[in-house]
């Protein structure tokens, strides 16, 4: 596991994963890692992934409010309720911070180690820390948010908390675990955005003794920033905290998040300057904003990306031959043309090009647009009695795609029924819920750990089309538990190439999450979640 020495001033780049994105509109997909512009037309590239450089951004200036859009309203602040939290950095920090090599560095902690190869884990915590309401951020702190984790079961973070076979305090700064089983990742969950849980966002113990369970509505945390108002579906309004724990900072007086969740309307906010921030979610925001010279776009690749899910316990596609019938029926120049201003970057192995984890043989194995092979193998299908007819359900917001994946289909020989659903609706009763036989999502990640195995390990909490292989459970494991960087990446080499042969799910485009800036915003530091870390925050006018 990689550990680095703390920073005081976040002037690093830091990376996370995408979590499991629930909204489900078609999205551009982004071309390889990398600073600079990306072009005006083709496959989308990276362009300044992790935030700004901000040693090149001048002086900062202290003061002002920034207003930021947000594409959907926040369900709590406390960090065991699983929901999208673009505003929950800004009252918390983090203790550690995710690296884009795929390691984790100390930010609010001072230093997290391992004496025995990943058994047992001591955190160093600084005394200078304290909680807004003036409370330290010490051992027996860490150890209450820990426990509410592992008492929890619904909580994002459960799963990582689970694996702590006891804690203690060594000091009153130090916690030390002990872990059920060597897990060299360990502190990359501390690391980890809201979204996808993480044991890092440590709420004050005082303010969970005074509002219980109603601690979501009323965070309290050691962030750059404190909790002043929340008016549901209009704003949330945070203050600067005037003890911050990074001498200096923050820059800004106030921040205030807005619910946008309407594609147009969040651009359109942008645009015209209503907000400083948009927090992207689809192409109709990213394509535009590229071209738009008085915004600033940050944006960056991540692994996985956009995909059909495969259902492994019904027909046709617990078969590999209909699955491979699938992914070769599919024309993405089409489809980009169709759909995605022809900016689409195809997907083509579970890793990024970018990754440390891709290899391209991951990528040769994976099946190509084929039409003439699709059919042989339907025909194969049938001959051993299988019935290739199926259904494939996705949102209303999708129709388009919808229509374009029964055309595919038909010219293969298929008849598909395709039945839309509410977004509220498909989420629940159809993906989560195993109802379905072919179904579309959106699941980007760039850590490794935990987006490989939310997505491919038999009991992954995003393995909706329900695949399973011993193997791929066995690598997985073997990738989380080492502590040897070298070990990790052949492990994750490993599943990638059995998922080009298994095919789980069939990749299709890299999704993507963009932050859109009016140009006058610098101290970007963001992991490509878009989450960000908000305490280097400036704004030059």
């Amino acid at each position: 596991m990689r550990i680095r020495p703390v920073r005081t001033r976040s002037a690093g780049r830091v990376v996370t994963i995408v979590a499991a994105l629930l909204g489900l509109l078609v999205v551009a997909a982004c071309g390889a890692a990398g600073g600079g512009k990306p072009n005006n037309s083709g496959p989308i590239a990276a362009i300044d992934p992790y935030g700004a450089d901000l040693a090149t951004q001048g002086t900062p200036k202290d003061g002002g409010t920034l207003t930021l859009g947000m594409d959907r309203e926040i369900v709590s602040y406390d960090p065991t309720v699983q929901n999208s939290n673009m505003a929950a950095m800004a009252v918390y920090d983090s203790l550690m911070k995710l690296t884009p090599d795929g390691g984790a560095e100390p930010y609010m902690a001072k230093s997290m180690t391992s004496p025995d190869n990943g058994k047992t884990w001591n955190l160093a915590l600084r005394p200078e820390v304290k909680f807004s309401d003036g409370t330290p951020l010490d051992a027996q702190a860490v150890m209450i948010n820990v426990q509410r984790h592992i008492d929890k079961v619904s909580s994002p973070a459960h799963g990582y908390a689970a694996q702590i076979a006891s804690m203690r305090a060594t000091d009153p700064y130090t916690v030390q675990f002990v872990m059920k089983a060597p897990l060299g990742v360990f502190p990359m969950v501390f690391a980890q955005p809201i979204t996808y849980g993480s044991l890092g966002l440590i709420v004050s113990p005082a303010a969970l003794q005074q509002y219980g369970n109603d601690i979501g509505r009323h965070p309290v945390g050691a962030g750059p920033f404190t909790f002043v108002e929340w008016v549901p579906d209009s704003h949330v309004t945070f203050q600067k905290n005037p003890n911050y724990w990074q001498q200096g900072l923050p820059h800004l007086d106030k921040l205030e998040f807005r619910p946008i969740p309407d594609t147009d309307s969040r651009l359109a906010s942008i645009q015209n300057g209503d907000v400083d921030v948009a927090f992207g979610g689809y192409s109709q925001e990213l394509v535009p904003a590229l071209a738009n010279p008085n915004l600033k776009v940050y944006y960056g690749p991540g692994n996985a990306g956009e995909y059909l899910y495969f259902n492994f316990n019904k027909a046709p596609f617990d078969d590999r031959r209909m699955r491979e019938a699938i992914i070769r029926s599919l024309d993405l120049n089409a489809l980009g043309a169709s759909q995605y201003n022809n900016r689409l970057v195809k997907a083509d192995s579970l890793y990024d090009a970018s990754s440390p984890f891709h290899t391209p043989a991951a990528s040769q194995e994976w099946p190509t647009y084929d039409p003439a092979k699709a059919k042989q193998l339907i025909e194969d299908y049938k001959a051993s009695g299988g019935n290739p007819t199926f259904t494939f359900k996705t949102t209303t917001a999708r129709r388009a795609f919808g229509e374009f994946i029964q055309a595919q289909m038909a010219a293969v020989g298929i008849n598909v029924d395709v039945q839309y659903f509410d977004l509220a609706q498909f989420s629940s009763k159809v993906v989560q819920s195993n109802d379905f036989q072919l179904t579309t999502w959106v699941g980007g990640f760039d850590s490794a750990y935990p987006g490989t195995a939310r997505l491919l390990r038999s009991d992954g909490n995003t393995n909706y089309g329900k695949y399973s292989n011993p193997q791929v459970d066995q690598l997985l494991d073997q990738a989380a538990s080492t502590t040897d960087d070298a070990a990790r990446t052949k492990a994750y080499q490993q599943v990638e190439m059995i998922a080009g042969k298994d095919l789980p799910v069939a990749f299709f485009s890299r999704s993507y999450l963009s932050t859109i800036t009016k140009p006058q915003v610098k101290g970007v530091d963001r992991y490509t979640s878009r989450d960000m870390f908000y305490a280097n925050l400036w704004l030059d006018r």
